[in-house]
């Protein structure tokens, strides 16, 4: 039996499409969920890392790719820094704290659960939160990584979890 989202449910024979649009929908209502009951978040997009919006909390459509665009930069950015061991490495989080919000960008793992996207049906995942300025920053990051961890089902490739809770 192939858990592979591109075959056949074998269980019940529901077509690979209907299969991953079931996961697209789980996911889009987390995503909801998270928006809607965590402190002081305003907004969620989950997009993919080259920059198209996959999923959001109901943000205005326009705004949301225009978000993806610049997140997956943000992203892109944020892993091409060398630290102090000279290596490039993925950013765990990055949070950008201006006047009238805050941002935080995080790694979703990859999925296949959105066919629809270019390529070869496999994405890697970042998650976006914008925040309000007075909204609490490790409630927001703890909250991010256990919504990723609720991801975590729908991924090829899960973000890992280390034992601190911290997301890799």
């Amino acid at each position: 039996m192939s858990t592979h989202p591109a075959m056949n449910n074998v269980t019940d024979g529901t077509p690979a499409s209907a299969t991953t649009s079931g996961q697209r929908d789980n996911m889009a209502w987390l995503l909801r969920q998270f928006a809607s009951e965590t402190p002081g978040v305003t907004h969620a997009v989950l997009l993919s890392r080259d920059g198209l919006r996959l999923l959001d909390s109901d943000v205005d459509k326009d705004w949301a790719d225009e978000l993806s665009a610049a997140f997956s930069g943000v992203a892109s950015l944020a892993a091409n820094i060398t630290g102090p061991s000279h290596k490039k490495r993925p950013a765990r989080q990055v949070i950008i704290e201006r006047d009238d919000c805050l941002f935080f960008v995080q790694s979703a793992g990859r999925s296949a659960a959105f066919d629809n996207h270019p390529g070869n049906g496999e994405v890697d995942t970042i998650l976006a939160v914008i925040a309000t300025r007075d909204a609490d920053v490790g409630t927001v990051g703890f909250e991010m990584g256990r919504l990723v961890q609720k991801f975590a089902p729908y991924m090829l490739i899960p973000v890992r979890v280390g034992t601190g809770g911290e997301v890799r």
